[in-house]
């Protein structure tokens, strides 16, 4: 089965504030996204860094995640474990089908059907237990966007 390509996207940081969570990722020449993005059905504000300006492909970035309640996955993921990597998320060709296989074989989907996330991206989410304790976030591009 061939679901991509299949690659790095970002790895997500749970952090109460965003300012207080970007120096050392700025300090250690990584570069600031243009805008900070709110996704309101997910109670979350993002912030990227990216690891590669000069590359023509997208390269792997940083997100960071600051939760708009304490209502929300992050608010509560923080309240639980405190700041630190809170998912790994890996860009796929094929979401959908991927989904399908992943389902097909027994994987536990938190996401069955793609919904929207940061950045025009489409988004699922592969539930931990399945993953052996690691959120996973499966994301591929909005074709409307």
């Amino acid at each position: 089965m061939d679901f991509g390509p299949i690659t790095l996207d970002h790895i997500g940081i749970a952090t109460e504030n965003l300012d207080n969570g970007s120096p050392f990722w700025r300090l250690i020449g990584l570069t600031q996204g243009p805008h900070d993005e709110r996704v309101g059905d997910q109670g979350v504000t993002t912030r990227f860094f990216s690891t590669d300006a000069g590359e023509t492909r997208s390269p792997p970035k940083i997100e960071l995640l600051e939760p708009t309640g304490p209502d929300t996955p992050i608010g509560r993921f923080l309240a639980r474990r405190g700041p630190g990597v809170q998912q790994v998320c890996f860009r796929v060709g094929d979401l959908e089908g991927l989904i399908q296989h992943l389902m097909d074989h027994g994987v536990r989907m938190i996401d069955e059907t793609p919904r929207q996330g940061a950045g025009g991206m489409r988004i699922a989410f592969v539930h931990p237990k399945s993953t052996g304790g690691v959120l996973v976030e499966l994301s591929s591009k909005d074709e409307g966007a």
